[in-house]
């Protein structure tokens, strides 16, 4: 139930993005979900791609800053209240959300979240009847590349 997540350091300046991105792109990684968090100075850019130790070990080549990190990914409809609904479950139960993101996936939303514990929050979703998603079932395909 736990999604292993690259989140990679960038300075903010131009171009940074694109090289993390070519580095990627020449060894064909599919990025199922992207997400950039920045300040003036620096950035985190947080991606899921189907063998993250692999795209992990690719970077560290090229001298990025980048680790691994935890995630959950749920599935649910795509109406605010279904998002909603999941940060209540989290807070009621005194589980902070550290960062979230969400993308499409047809009439649902994929929703990624960085708890302060990360198996306490799988507990209280499973136990609400939220789908968690592993990671073969986040892209919404059966292909692994």
């Amino acid at each position: 139930m736990i999604i292993t997540q690259l989140s990679v350091f960038l300075e903010n300046r131009s171009g940074r993005l694109t090289e993390v991105l070519e580095v990627l792109g020449k060894e064909k990684t599919r990025i199922t979900a992207l997400s950039v968090a920045d300040t003036s100075e620096f950035g985190i850019l947080r991606l899921i791609v189907p063998d993250p130790v692999r795209a992990r070990d690719l970077l560290k080549s090229q001298m990025f800053t980048v680790s691994l990190t935890e995630v959950i990914a749920i599935l649910v409809p795509a109406e605010a209240e279904h998002y909603a609904k999941v940060l209540k479950i989290l807070s009621d139960l005194e589980i902070s959300v550290e960062y979230t993101y969400a993308f499409s996936r047809g009439s649902d939303s994929v929703i990624v979240l960085r708890c302060n514990d990360n198996e306490k929050a799988v507990g209280a979703l499973k136990d609400n009847n939220i789908k968690l998603l592993i990671p073969d079932e986040i892209s919404g395909t059966d292909e692994e590349k």
